[in-house]
């Protein structure tokens, strides 16, 4: 039998907090595993305590996952390198915006066999395009870095009501392995060898979740956002295809695709904010940090990078909803203008 595993966290967040759960309870039960999991925490102070302090003698993350109690076997560690030193599957899930910084910190600490899980919704601007999240990953440390992204809301996952998740991998050999260290009886895996596509999707559904906060703000009904996501659905099979090779149309059917689609267009944070932007008139940064608890939004990020790359390749009129979603959240165009987008998409001419 092979030496068991380690297995590092990097980040804490609610939805970090809710896969450690998962993980430190899945590691107690398999021999294939350390029992010991480190969850990097970034340092933060919580009624004047350390959070990580909290963390490992209350065994909860009481500011992002409060009201679930985490697995003993989870330690908390404000120390980054300390945390991923000897790992040999690290699990990434942090905002997207923060990888770069992270992944500089973690060379010459990651083992060269070591491989990855991103669990990051969002995408990299490189050189006037992007780049996927698991390809930064994988050039800065040198490592394989697969994917898990589905209809995963964190507080849902947290309490064990049934879901289902996708996992993207890399090299076929790797989907058992993740698949133990996931798989619950509530926790569902199914695991899949396009993680490209399996990530575009988590990132584009961001996206199309901001549009359809944007008509829920503006006071339309459930039809309006049911057109809000099958034209976003059409654009994100478009711009996956457009983009990017070896795109399987079957992986948009997995949880990661339209049920994670539906799921944040009705009960994510993306939608939220976006509604609250078009009834408060307020800027986002303001609502993000009023609504958020801490944590970040994604999808007006990601709204950039979509049109940076679009903007580069002068196809903006390609993809009209992405490109009004940006132009609403970043240029002051009027919200008025997602129907105006609605009416007039090319798929209906």
């Amino acid at each position: 039998m092979s030496n068991p595993r380690k297995v590092c966290i990097v980040g804490s967040g609610n939805w970090g907090s809710a896969i450690a759960r998962i993980v430190g309870q899945n590691v107690a039960k398999n021999g294939m595993f350390e029992n010991r999991v480190d969850m990097w925490v970034y340092e933060e102070t919580v009624d004047g305590k350390k959070l990580t302090e909290i963390i490992n003698t209350q065994h909860e993350n009481v500011k992002y996952l409060k009201g679930y109690k985490l697995p003993e076997n989870v330690v908390a560690n404000p120390d980054l390198k300390a945390s991923a030193s000897g790992a040999d599957i690290l699990v990434f899930v942090v905002p997207h915006q923060f990888v770069p910084g992270l992944c500089e910190q973690l060379k010459g600490v990651v083992k060269q066999n070591t491989i990855a899980v991103s669990l990051i919704k969002g995408l990299n601007i490189k050189d006037k395009g992007l780049q996927l999240i698991s390809h930064l990953i994988k050039e800065s440390l040198g490592i394989d870095c697969n994917v898990l992204m589905g209809a995963n809301l964190a507080h849902e996952v947290a309490a064990g009501n049934f879901c289902e998740t996708t996992i993207g991998v890399v090299k076929e050999e790797y989907g058992p392995v993740l698949k133990d260290l996931f798989q619950t009886d509530s926790f569902r895996c199914v695991v899949v060898e396009d993680a490209t596509t399996v990530e575009l999707c988590g990132a584009l559904k961001n996206v199309v979740a901001v549009g359809a906060g944007i008509v829920d703000g503006l006071g339309y009904g459930d039809n309006t956002k049911a057109a809000v996501i099958r034209l976003g659905l059409m654009e994100m099979v478009n711009f996956a295809q457009t983009f990017y090779k070896g795109v399987k149309i079957d992986t948009f059917l997995e949880s990661c695709g339209v049920a994670d689609l539906v799921t944040t267009c009705y009960g994510g944070r993306n939608r939220r904010v976006a509604e609250a932007f078009v009834k408060t008139k307020k800027p986002i940064k303001e609502l993000e940090a009023e609504m958020l608890n801490g944590q970040s939004l994604q999808g007006p990020h990601t709204a950039i990078e979509v049109n940076t790359m679009l903007k580069n390749k002068q196809m903006e009129d390609n993809f009209p909803l992405f490109t009004a979603i940006y132009r609403i959240c970043h240029e002051d165009f009027p919200p008025e203008d997602m129907i105006k987008c609605l009416h007039d998409h090319p798929e209906h001419m």
